[in-house]
């Protein structure tokens, strides 16, 4: 029998799996244990062969295998290989005005942490793999089910999956023939998306009481002109660098200011963290460079700003390389969903990691990016349902 589609989300958001994105004061280890667990013991229970991959000490993805009709992994994965792929990690939840780890339905929403960033995604996947276990379709490709840790800060995840088809993988010894990456696109096939580069950037100065500010060299306020400069080339010179017909221009955000100790003493020390976001085709080091050289002529080559080295660096996903994948997509999402089309997005996501290690990848899956990482996270029950459709139609007939 399949799985109950709701109770399954409802399941997998009631279980923890924030990551802890580099906080001191979020535990590094175990994240998305229990997720991870929890996978395991459902897909086992499907008849499933399952393959745990470890990424970082109690952090691992995890696999699971459906044959196509005269496959086997065993075989050397003979025949059409469809990889879906979801992450099993959340965001933080500071700030959220519902009870993040208690699903609860409301009319066609149900909320909580992870209802659309991704679990409702990674739900309809194993609705729909649990159906195409139960029918068998003739037509099938096989399908590998990847769950992968660390989406949300690095795509460690998505890269060790990449790493071990490369033959050191039980269910996945060779480049899958497509995948398909579930994240909220509102049931559209996105085939392009941009990358991102992070980093932090220091500004050093001398401690001093405040009642002497003179005596000291206060790092703020030369934080203060470094922010300045960067709001100009996000203004002036992002949008002048690069542009993509599916997803808009060049940009550059600061989210993240820290600084100071006390209000009564100068600061001798402040951090900012930069996104700088990249079009298909831009290069994560060359756009990281340019903006320190932008800095630099505008700060005088001031030795007190100090560039950290990134701490994410991805490019974006092109859909030079997947379009024909994408209509095979498309054309099963369209029998749910009419209006689906062919899209591209500002955001980043793991296919990019995955389709720069070979593989056609498109993005697919419920839910709006406008409610993931939100206060109050939720997702339609409605679009659960069409992906679940999508996707067992997809595996039923190729589309």
């Amino acid at each position: 029998m399949p799985l109950d589609l709701i109770s399954t989300l409802c399941d997998l958001v009631a279980i923890p799996s924030v990551n802890p994105m580099g906080r001191a004061d979020l535990d590094e280890t175990g994240c998305e244990a229990r997720v991870t667990d929890y996978l395991e013991k459902t897909l086992r229970e499907l008849g499933l062969p399952t393959e745990r991959q470890e990424v970082a000490p109690g952090r691992s993805n995890l696999l699971a295998r459906f044959d196509g009709a005269g496959q086997s992994a065993s075989a050397g994965g003979g025949g059409e290989v469809i990889v879906w792929e979801v992450h099993q990690d959340t965001v933080p939840v500071d700030g959220m005005t519902i009870p993040p780890f208690t699903p609860s339905i409301v009319g066609d929403r149900l909320y909580g942490r992870g209802a659309c960033d991704v679990k409702g995604g990674m739900a309809a996947m194993l609705h729909a793999l649990s159906r195409v276990v139960e029918t068998r379709p003739a037509q099938r490709p096989t399908i590998v089910f990847a769950a992968t840790v660390n989406e949300e800060f690095g795509f460690s995840g998505a890269k060790a999956l990449a790493r071990n088809w490369q033959g050191a993988s039980r269910l996945l010894p060779r480049a899958p023939d497509g995948i398909i990456v579930a994240e909220p696109t509102k049931l559209d096939v996105v085939v392009a998306h941009k990358g991102a580069v992070r980093w932090r950037l220091e500004t050093l100065g001398k401690a001093a009481h405040s009642s002497r500010p003179e005596q000291g060299d206060n790092a703020i306020f030369r934080m203060a002109r470094v922010l300045a400069a960067l709001e100009a080339f996000q203004r002036d010179v992002a949008p002048q660098l690069s542009s993509h017909p599916r997803c808009g221009r060049s940009t550059l955000s600061v989210g993240v200011i820290r600084g100071g100790l006390s209000v009564n003493t100068v600061p001798d020390h402040c951090v900012i963290e930069i996104d700088r976001r990249l079009t298909p085709g831009e290069d994560p080091e060359v756009a990281y460079r340019g903006v320190i050289d932008y800095l630099a002529a505008q700060t005088a080559n001031d030795p007190r700003i100090v560039h950290q080295g990134p701490f994410l660096s991805g490019s974006g996903l092109d859909d030079r390389h997947n379009l024909g994948f994408g209509e095979r997509m498309l054309r099963a999402a369209r029998s749910v969903h009419p209006g689906a089309s062919l899209a591209g997005v500002p955001y980043g996501t793991d296919a990019a990691v995955l389709a720069a290690a070979g593989a056609p990848c498109v993005v697919f899956g419920p839910g709006s990016i406008a409610q993931a990482h939100t206060a109050d996270e939720w997702i339609s029950l409605e679009s659960l349902r069409a992906a679940s459709d999508a996707l067992a139609r997809f595996a039923d007939n190729g589309a």
